[in-house]
């Protein structure tokens, strides 16, 4: 045991783990995030607000039960840190983390106690291939080792890449995302109140593409929306 303690001493004096927030490498083997990093969040609090920013998105758009974001995400921000790192660099534990930060903050909430399904914003298939991994799906996972939702993976999917959102206004976004999302399977989430699952919100173009996609199974089917975080003005 000593020895394994000095080794992973040894390792850590060479090879420090660096906070993906601030660069700092004042880190604990166990942690994935700083102190400093962790009460410097930027919570929204959503998950305890109905009518909130996320939510009026879709207001006169479609019919959305619940929304959410877990931060407030700003260019050259601790959360846009975080999110490079996750989403582009490997970072699955830290995804797996934050994750576990939004099941929180879905069990503080009556708003989202009665989604029964985690359904991840797909990548289309060739662009996960090339990431390695769908950001949204492990968020979901994160989510649900929190809340015990039962989770679809691979049943929403995206039949066509499309290009970046990025420079698009409201109008483009949307006509870039219609009729790009299918459901393999139906019947898994026909009458079912799901819970569809992002890492960032803008517009909410292409969530509301999804959404309508799995809408449109009828019966009863609800959806409500929970993001990492939302670009704040």
């Amino acid at each position: 045991m000593m020895a394994l303690q000095f080794f992973q001493s040894l390792i850590q004096l060479f090879y420090p783990r660096i906070c993906p927030g601030c660069g700092s490498d004042a880190i604990g083997k166990e942690e994935f995030l700083c102190l400093r990093c962790l009460s410097d969040l930027p919570y929204t609090f959503y998950n305890q607000l109905a009518d909130n920013k996320v939510a009026q998105m879709f207001y006169g758009r479609i019919k959305i039960e619940s929304a959410m974001s877990l931060l407030y995400f700003s260019k050259h921000s601790l959360v846009q840190n975080i999110m490079h790192e996750f989403k582009y660099n490997g970072g699955k534990d830290l995804g797996m983390f934050l994750g576990n930060l939004m099941g929180k903050a879905i069990n503080e909430s009556e708003l989202f106690r009665r989604c029964e399904v985690l359904v991840p914003l797909p990548l289309h298939a060739s662009k996960e291939k090339k990431r390695g991994y769908n950001q949204s799906e492990i968020l979901c996972r994160g989510i649900q080792s929190i809340t015990g939702q039962a989770l679809s993976v691979k049943n929403v999917i995206r039949t066509t890449p499309t290009e970046s959102q990025t420079h698009k206004h409201r109008t483009e976004r949307w006509d870039n995302v219609e009729g790009t999302f299918e459901v393999s399977n139906p019947d898994a989430l026909r009458g079912k109140h799901v819970l569809l699952v992002d890492d960032v919100v803008t517009t909410g173009s292409t969530l509301e593409a999804c959404a309508a996609t799995i809408l449109h199974l009828g019966q009863s089917t609800k959806v409500s929306v929970a993001t990492l975080a939302v670009a704040s003005k």
